[in-house]
């Protein structure tokens, strides 16, 4: 009999969303992994709650996936105070920026996902905001224009950015805290893995953790994501247990490999060292060769592939090297220095 996908219906695609939110941390101590990042944030929340002010500005910066959104939320937990979300693409005006801040609640918890992507602009809007606790507010058009300042309430501006070089040097020099998040060990994913799995009520073998953490990508997010197809393959399969012999059996299913590269992560190597003889190619070449746009190479694939020591940027363009070679089964070519 075929076995055919899931089908992502909205229902279950609401259902996913619900599942990924009650997997996230809600206190510090929950929080897995990120050690030194952990213990001095311990230190600025109690030392804002002991002075009863709002804790100073917030910039979290990584990959996506690593638990910058969590972080903020935790944040507001810890510190007993409202939580308020947005994203930076979401603020098109200057009144955008103005109704979110002077309807905070006094220390709330400001986050704004994306931060790199606010219009220069609105960025301005948030110097005085940030430093002074003060907005202006131009009323009035031309010659008549004049210029009020309203009070806002104290608050934390807790920014997350995938990519810190892009933030302009003024805004990112008034945060006062600034942590860069980074990729996680097998060992602190497998521990994400199982408190995931005690939350889904999954029966989860020590094994069949340690399966799914090896090709999380050094991201929580992947791992959870992984494990949640595990279980429905599980469920379907093996009686609703997981161990490492159906974690396995799940992934070869969704084409996940043992490093953790899905279908499109092979398609680009292999199109780097076979179509292209190992490179260089460009990227928009490469591109059109895999029917994938270039944001989405440039900033979904190729992250992990250059982490993982699989291609090389160059002047020339994107190299694939002695591994993704090894990795594919295939012969890396001897002539080519840039393979080297």
């Amino acid at each position: 009999m075929t076995d055919f996908p899931r089908i992502q219906t909205p229902a279950v695609l609401e259902e996913d969303v619900q599942v990924e939110v009650s997997l996230r941390p809600r206190r510090l101590v929950d929080f897995v992994g990120q050690q030194a990042l952990k213990e001095q944030l311990a230190v600025s929340i109690q030392a804002a709650r002991n002075r009863g002010e709002a804790m100073d500005h917030v910039l979290f910066a990584g990959p996506p996936g690593l638990g910058k959104t969590s972080l903020a939320q935790i944040l507001a937990e810890e510190l007993g105070v409202p939580c308020v979300s947005t994203a930076a693409p979401a603020l098109e005006r200057k009144g955008d920026v103005a109704a979110f801040l002077t309807a905070l609640e006094p220390r709330s918890v400001f986050f704004v996902d994306e931060i790199h992507r606010l219009p220069r602009a609105l960025e301005e809007t948030f110097y005085p905001a940030m430093e002074d606790g003060q907005l202006p507010i131009t009323v009035g058009q031309g010659a008549g224009a004049r210029v009020m300042t309203l009070d806002l309430p104290p608050f934390t501006l807790v920014g997350a950015t995938t990519r810190a070089g892009r933030l302009t040097t003024p805004l990112r020099d008034r945060f006062g805290i600034q942590h860069r998040l980074e990729p996680y060990g097998v060992t602190d994913l497998g521990a994400i893995v199982h408190r995931s799995a005690a939350i889904l009520g999954v029966d989860l073998a020590a094994d069949g953790a340690r399966a799914i953490a090896a090709r999380s990508r050094g991201t929580p997010r992947v791992a959870n994501r992984l494990l949640k197809r595990v279980r429905d393959y599980a469920e379907v399969k093996a009686g609703g247990v997981i161990t490492a012999a159906v974690a396995d059996a799940a992934l070869q299913l969704m084409e996940v490999d043992l490093m953790g590269l899905d279908r499109l992560d092979r398609e680009i190597l292999s199109a780097i060292c076979e179509k292209f003889e190992g490179g260089p190619v460009g990227l928009s070449t490469l591109a059109v060769a895999v029917q994938e746009e270039t944001d989405t190479l440039e900033d979904v694939y190729e992250p992990y592939l250059l982490q993982c020591g699989f291609i090389k940027r160059t002047p020339r363009g994107r190299v694939a090297t002695y591994r993704a070679f090894a990795h594919l089964g295939l012969e890396a070519p001897a002539t080519d220095p840039a393979l080297f």
